[in-house]
């Protein structure tokens, strides 16, 4: 109703302040796909930042529940549930998963402790997301060590989540490179074009300066129009 313009925006984050209680993976998933689709929007608008604060104020307590360690006895939704929360805490910039995040993440990349593979997206995203050249220097040489396919491709798609426009510009021709397959080249892009609006209109312009050679690799298949689509 409120896409439709039949109601306010405003009922919409009423109404989701009402789940902070919620336990379920399903419904988590849905309220973080409408806020990210309403961060998108704001993210033209003075009001971002209130929606990253309204972000942190409503997925809190369901992270601080789950906490980052799985519980005895849960099962595979509560480890969807919990890489979902953090990571979404993360990218709002939430002081307490950030710090955690980058204590882990270096851990991690010392050979300390090595992340599971549930959260491994979600800290990837936020040391990111709040990161400099190192980090996505870093982030670069764990994916070309990377042994495992189904690595690479976590790594290419929070890529974009990098905020400065030089390092935007560096993904986006990482993307091209060698070092990614042709079929992840879109999830690279769509990562910059989801990341932030300095993404969006980056990827979008380096969609137009590159048209033709991405054309010619995809000729009418379903990536060029996914690529459209992002």
């Amino acid at each position: 109703q409120a896409r439709a313009g039949i109601i306010s925006t405003v009922e919409v984050l009423k109404v989701m302040e009402a789940f902070v209680n919620e336990p379920n993976y399903t419904v988590w998933s849905d309220l973080s796909c409408n806020l990210g689709i309403l961060a998108t929007l704001l993210s033209h608008t003075d009001f971002y930042d209130d929606i990253q604060v309204f972000i942190r104020d409503v997925f809190s307590p369901i992270g601080e529940r789950l906490g980052w360690d799985p519980k005895p006895g849960e099962g595979h939704l509560d480890a969807l549930l919990r890489g979902l929360v953090l990571g979404k805490l993360g990218k709002a910039g939430h002081k307490a998963t950030l710090e955690e995040a980058r204590r882990r993440f270096k851990d991690h990349v010392e050979g300390k402790h090595i992340l599971s593979a549930d959260l491994r997206s979600p800290v990837y995203v936020t040391v990111l997301k709040h990161g400099d050249s190192s980090t996505l220097d870093t982030m670069l040489k764990l994916h070309k060590q990377a042994d495992m396919q189904e690595e690479k491709n976590r790594i290419e798609r929070v890529l974009g989540a990098i905020s400065q426009p030089e390092l935007i510009q560096k993904v986006l021709s990482f993307a091209l490179s060698e070092e990614v397959r042709p079929q992840d080249t879109v999830s690279v892009i769509g990562g910059v074009a989801g990341g932030s609006r300095q993404g969006r209109k980056a990827a979008w312009k380096f969609v137009r300066d590159n048209w033709e050679e991405l054309y010619n690799r995809y000729q009418g298949g379903f990536l060029i129009s996914r690529l459209i689509k992002v």
